[in-house]
């Protein structure tokens, strides 16, 4: 005992500050999940939106207690966001998603994530520049208004995501989630290029290199992300973790997956686009190749992970929204009405943005879908198009690190752009996230979800166990365990190119992919382990 006593005396003193800051976010934690719970079927609410209010209620007490100086007790750092904090987020959504639904609308997913993106940017830098520029807010340079483009092309479509369901509307969900996705990895892309990109010698072969290497990083990051994920999906199934600790198998998916995110920004390439297809891959072969066991924990710890990381953002976002500093320095320079015509018209560039690409390009996607069920319905693109309107983290983020150092910012135009940024977040997300639910009942009422549903659902990726292996040369459909007739593949490959590539994708990896990175179907067998004993049917399906 008396050991005891003297190592603890002996203790260097804890940064109590430090504790006392992290148990505070920790207790608010708690509060959002428990009031979440309670107004899980409220009409108006949901998560984020609770998060935002408690962090404003929290923010206003902290600046009350400090006698007005401060309304935080953390400083917002870019690096605890993208490193820590958006990794679980992006990873979870790729490992959740449904494959099937996301690669069927593949091409219509990156039209409105890739493409839309750089309308969206050239559509608000140009605004920015014809427009803010008339406000006289400060000296802002031409990469300024480029950043403002890139910043508030990033969208967040936590707020809709929660009110569309997988099984009910499974296309809409869809291209929804794919798109924000795809967005904030473009967003990102296009911030870090204008960041590096030389505009005083601007030239025509420069814009081309741009482009070139905009390109560049999309597929690389994207081929880091599946080989990281095929590695762990090898390195599991040769060596068959499970057979000695579940902990094992777990551990080496979570590192290896955020291995990949950290190598990608090393390589300056798209940590983001790397995680979420690395999460993609980890969930169609990895997680078949593990016990029962880890496939449980691997599912909720993601998810988990995910859902601690958004509560925290969003009640960090509420608790800034305060900060006295910005807006006294704000206050001092600017008159109310120039810091509202600030915020409005981003908001409006916003909208018009949105409006400038969802429309037109599903107008454009609709004329290559011959089946009536897969065209975008003008309700789903009035859906597609709101979704989009909110902005959240990756804006705040992105903001941030172009107008601020370590959390504070001394320049007027900094300032007022900061706590504009600040102020549409709040607006977009509190307004039109409150407006999303009874919106998307209204276009999309309960008694039409279920047809929807039954013309395009598929199961759920990592949270099915036993489904229907998949033969060699079958004409089974994995995903749906019907037996259907396939006409030839020329006429496959004229009447429906994106289900005709489906299947020689299914068709090779069948043939090559699951024999080596496993998947279902393929589980290793270890007698007396726990898939042999649970799983006896898939025995027969190794071919090692």
């Amino acid at each position: 005992m008396e050991l005891g006593l003297r190592m603890g005396l002996g203790d260097p003193p804890a940064d109590y500050g430090s504790i006392a800051a992290v148990g505070l976010f920790v207790a608010l934690i708690c509060v959002c999940i428990i009031v979440g719970h309670l107004l899980e079927e409220s009409r108006w609410m949901n998560e984020s939106i609770t998060a935002l209010i408690i962090g404003l209620g929290t923010g206003g007490v902290i600046l009350m207690v400090s006698g007005w100086k401060h309304s935080r007790i953390l400083v917002f750092s870019e690096d605890l966001f993208f490193i820590y904090l958006l990794p679980p987020i992006i990873f979870n959504a790729g490992f959740q998603v449904k494959k099937k639904q996301f690669f069927r609308n593949f091409m219509t997913i990156t039209l409105f994530g890739a493409v839309g993106t750089l309308i969206s940017f050239t559509v608000i830098s140009l605004g920015a520049l014809g427009l803010i520029s008339r406000l006289n807010i400060g000296s802002l340079e031409l990469g300024d208004y480029l950043a403002i483009g890139a910043i508030f092309s990033a969208t967040d479509s936590v707020c809709t995501l929660q009110v569309l369901n997988q099984d009910d509307t499974p296309l809409l969900y869809s291209l929804v989630f794919g798109e924000g996705v795809v967005n904030d990895a473009t967003s990102v892309v296009l911030f870090n290029a204008i960041q590096n990109f030389d505009l005083p010698n601007f030239s025509s072969i420069k814009f081309l290199q741009f482009i070139g290497n905009f390109l560049y990083l999309f597929g690389t990051s994207t081929f880091l992300g599946v080989g990281a994920g095929l590695l762990s999906a090898y390195i599991i199934k040769k060596l068959y973790f499970g057979r000695h600790s579940t902990d094992r198998e777990v551990s080496i998916m979570m590192l290896m997956a955020y291995l990949s995110y950290m190598l990608a920004e090393l390589l300056d390439l798209s940590g983001i686009l790397t995680v979420f297809f690395c999460g993609i891959v980890m969930s169609h072969y990895t997680w078949h190749n593990v016990t029962e066991s880890s496939r449980v924990t691997t599912k909720h710890a993601f998810a988990t992970l995910s859902f601690i990381s958004e509560t925290f953002l969003f009640l960090y976002v509420g608790m800034d929204a305060l900060d006295i500093e910005k807006w006294k320095i704000v206050g001092e320079t600017y008159s109310p009405m120039k810091s509202i015509a600030l915020s409005s018209t981003i908001l409006l560039l916003v909208l018009v943005s949105r409006a400038a690409f969802v429309f037109p390009l599903s107008l454009l996607a609709n004329l290559t879908k011959k089946n009536q069920a897969e065209k975008i319905s003008i309700k789903q693109q009035v859906i597609i198009w709101w979704a989009g309107l909110m902005r959240g983290a990756v804006s705040i983020a992105l903001a941030y690190n172009k107008f601020t150092r370590s959390g504070h910012t001394q320049l007027p135009s900094n300032a007022i752009m900061i706590t504009s940024t600040i102020t549409v977040v709040l607006f977009s997300t509190m307004v039109f996230g409150l407006l999303t639910k009874p919106w998307i009942r209204l276009l999309i009422p309960a008694r039409h979800l279920n047809r929807e549903s039954s013309a395009l659902s598929d199961p759920p990726s990592p949270k099915s166990f036993l489904e229907t292996p998949i033969l060699n040369g079958s004409d089974v459909d994995p995903d749906v365990g019907v037996g259907i007739r396939r006409p030839t593949s020329l006429r496959l490959l004229l009447s429906s190119p994106t289900r005709s590539v489906h299947h020689y994708w299914r068709k090779f990896d069948d043939a090559f992919m699951r024999p080596m990175f496993g998947g279902r179907g393929f589980v290793p067998f270890v007698p007396g382990s726990p898939t042999e004993r649970s799983v006896p049917l898939l025995q027969g399906n190794d071919h090692n």
